[in-house]
């Protein structure tokens, strides 16, 4: 059996290479919890999550007084009993954010260990349903850039055989969105996926009203149109346009999925391994929505999501904004424009802990 020995939580805080904005905030930080378990025969596993700014001590502290000292002394094989004892044991405080980030700092770190030790890559474990998955770019597309840096940006993702890029909306008004839109579709051209991705910025009003003009354009889908816990609106805006509705990275528990799948309320669910609370769930939301034949294109953490994409049969994309470069030795390998998952055992995470100590907040916490 493989016995938790002991957890340990390092707390870093990088901080994006580029100006990232959308359309109600700024992403200034991106706080990072990575949390390695130990078993008694040696073995490690590690795990880890994020923020965009706010919210990391909160994690550490759940993550130190809840969730690690439950767990040693367990079998880390029994993930999901895990996983379900530490989502009861916080009833009071779920179904919400920090306590899902929390959850999957520990849930992918026991998926790692459990790899490791089965010797096999993530996107195998997990189901090993295909070798690649293409990738769309985000990094260039926010929403404080002018149109000329839009089309730059597609245009060499695209000259690295990436198949579409994603452009962030909500500026005052909608002629200014359908100008950027529109100089990137001249650009590229008609075989470019371009997504949209709203931020959660409009009213059911607006985002009816900007949905016609991004038909005429060919969007690829228009992304949290509404505020995440509206489904009856997205439900309302799916049946008035033919843009493709996409939601997911600010929802957090599988029966959230399930309404708006049920509801017919979304075409795209763009899971967060993070955000839902781990691989446990991630997979379970994954094959939810292929029950409804909807494809699966993952928010943000592309270097987790890649081995998760590959694992299952209905993604579709993983979305490229690099994350974790100055923590890790080797980057998400890239052909042809498409991902392709580690062959390494675990997670497929090179993890640099030389830099990893260097950039550290302080020394870790180790809870036995």
């Amino acid at each position: 059996m493989a016995i938790v020995e002991r957890v340990e939580i390092t707390f870093l805080d990088l901080k994006p290479k580029v100006r990232r904005t959308d359309a109600i905030q700024s992403f200034i930080s991106q706080e990072t919890p990575i949390v390695r378990i130990f078993d008694r025969d040696g073995a490690v596993g590690c795990g880890y999550t994020y923020t965009i700014g706010t919210g990391g001590s909160s994690i550490l502290a759940l993550l130190r007084d809840h969730f690690a000292p439950r767990i040693v002394g367990r079998d880390a094989n029994a993930i999901e009993s895990i996983w379900r004892d530490l989502l009861f044991h916080s009833h009071a405080t779920s179904v919400g954010a920090i306590t899902s980030l929390a959850l999957a700092a520990i849930d992918t770190a026991l998926w790692d260990l459990r790899c490791r030790r089965a010797n096999l890559p993530l996107h195998i474990a997990a189901g090993g349903a295909k070798d690649s998955c293409p990738l769309y770019t985000t990094e260039g597309g926010w929403l404080h850039l002018e149109p000329q840096a839009l089309v730059d940006d597609a245009l060499a993702a695209r000259a690295q055989g990436f198949g579409g890029s994603k452009i962030k909306i909500g500026r005052p008004h909608v002629a200014e969105d359908v100008e950027r839109l529109s100089a990137v579709r001249e650009a590229v051209g008609d075989s470019w996926d371009i997504m949209t991705d709203a931020n959660q910025g409009f009213t059911l009003p607006e985002a009816i009203r900007r949905s016609r003009h991004m038909a005429s354009l060919d969007v690829a889908w228009l992304e949290e149109p509404l505020p995440a816990d509206d489904v009856h609106g997205h439900r309302e805006l799916s049946l008035r346009s033919s843009v493709p509705i996409a939601v997911g990275e600010s929802l957090y528990s599988m029966s959230q999925f399930k309404d708006y799948l049920h509801a017919g309320a979304c075409s795209i669910v763009q899971v967060d391994a993070a955000r839902i609370g781990g691989i446990t769930p991630w997979l379970k939301v994954a094959h939810l929505a292929e029950g409804f034949n909807v494809p699966v294109c993952p928010h943000f953490l592309m270097e987790l999501h890649v081995g998760l994409c590959c694992a299952v049969p209905n993604s579709r994309w993983v979305e490229y904004i690099p994350q974790l470069e100055a923590i890790t030795h080797t980057q998400l390998p890239i052909r042809d424009g498409r991902a392709w998952p580690s062959t390494d055992a675990g997670l497929g995470i090179d993890w640099n802990w030389d830099a990893i100590i260097r950039m550290r907040a302080a020394e870790p916490l180790v809870i036995r």
